[in-house]
């Protein structure tokens, strides 16, 4: 991958980690007046799972090019961070409450066993089920991302009846609400595979740039998502609306896919022409890069943990840049430690899977 892109994707990357961020802490309760960009969260989940196509698709073409590589590195850098953010997010909001109730008044602390199991295993969202883990809401996002791994790998490195039966159960097993999204995933895998952006002239990645631009600028001035899921709930019913959750926005969301998608392909054929050297800004987006996943799973139970710690004054706008200052130091911590513990993880998943096959041919040969 071209070293501008590769860039300019990991700045998208700590960009639409940080418009969550600011998402979630737009709260009258830590901040009287809303915060600008404050309304971004959701769209830029779904950056998150075009460049995430785009990124496991890369991977598996060069290093992850087989399903046990691929399984291995997987597993190790979604759990390395997500267990420890599960049992972080249970202790910081029980402490939390103790502090400052009033912070929590919209988050569930109740069945705690099933929460911490359900998130552990990625069931959170299955089917018209949504369990909410504790107080992090965007930890839903990488439950259907998970999944999203598991029929990426299926698909790419199964064949045969196998394959169709493998991928045919996890249908079975996850409902509407995880494949309606699975597309804009999907879409990123294609804007890799299809090679889109290598071929273009200079002025047409610009105006595929333009074009992505004013796809995004024309969704937020139509209000086209309020209007779409004001239909859809109207077609639907308010019931059964209600049990799609994060899935309800999905016609606006294929629009904003494609619209990122252009951008991607367009911004390829741009930054294929720009020899980008190792200087100390690329250094920068590199290294906050490095702590997006972490940001992305721990900026919410953190902001409210401290924002309980703080209890400031939310008329003004120190109390929120206290707790966004405090917030930014606990991931770079913690995210120093589960960064390094996602190599060991990978390293003791192969050891452990190749002794299960080693016993299970052992066994055949016996038998």
């Amino acid at each position: 991958m071209n070293r501008a892109f590769s860039v300019y994707l990991d700045l998208i990357r700590f960009v639409a980690a940080f418009l969550v961020f600011v998402y979630h802490s737009n709260q009258r309760i830590i901040i009287e007046k809303p915060l600008p960009l404050s309304d971004y969260g959701h769209s830029s989940v779904i950056v998150f799972f075009v460049l995430s196509g785009y990124v496991i698709s890369y991977v598996s073409s060069r290093n992850e090019n087989d399903l046990f590589s691929f399984g291995v590195a997987r597993f190790a850098r979604v759990f390395s961070v997500a267990v420890p953010a599960v049992f972080l997010t249970c202790v910081l909001d029980l402490a939390g409450r103790s502090l400052y109730p009033e912070v929590y008044a919209s988050y569930p602390i109740d069945n705690i066993l099933v929460r911490i199991v359900s998130s552990i295993f990625m069931l959170n969202e299955l089917w018209f089920v949504s369990i909410t883990s504790f107080s992090n809401v965007p930890y839903w996002s990488i439950t259907y991302e998970w999944w999203y791994y598991l029929i990426f790998g299926v698909a790419n490195f199964l064949s045969g009846r196998l394959r169709v039966v493998t991928i045919g159960a996890v249908v079975l097993i996850l409902g509407p609400k995880i494949l309606l999204l699975l597309p804009i995933w999907y879409l990123g895998v294609f804007l890799h595979r299809s090679k889109l952006g290598e071929d273009l002239k200079l002025f047409e990645g610009i105006v595929m740039v333009l074009l992505s631009v004013l796809l995004i600028t024309l969704l937020r001035v139509m209000e086209l998502q309020e209007a779409t899921t004001g239909l859809l709930e109207n077609l639907l019913g308010s019931e059964v609306y209600k049990y799609l959750t994060f899935s309800k926005f999905f016609l606006t969301d294929y629009l904003l896919a494609i619209a990122v998608a252009l951008n991607f392909a367009g911004m390829k054929a741009v930054l294929l022409r720009v020899d980008l050297d190792q200087n100390g800004l690329v250094r920068i987006v590199r290294f906050c890069a490095s702590y997006t996943f972490s940001l992305y799973l721990l900026h919410q139970p953190l902001f409210l943990f401290w924002a309980a710690v703080v209890n400031g004054d939310p008329s003004g706008s120190m109390f929120w840049w206290q707790v966004t200052v405090l917030v930014f130091l606990s991931v770079v911590l913690i995210g120093s430690w589960t960064e390094k513990k996602k190599d060991w993880l990978k390293t003791v998943s192969a050891r452990a899977l190749s002794s299960f096959n080693r016993a299970a041919k052992a066994r055949e040969e016996f038998l």
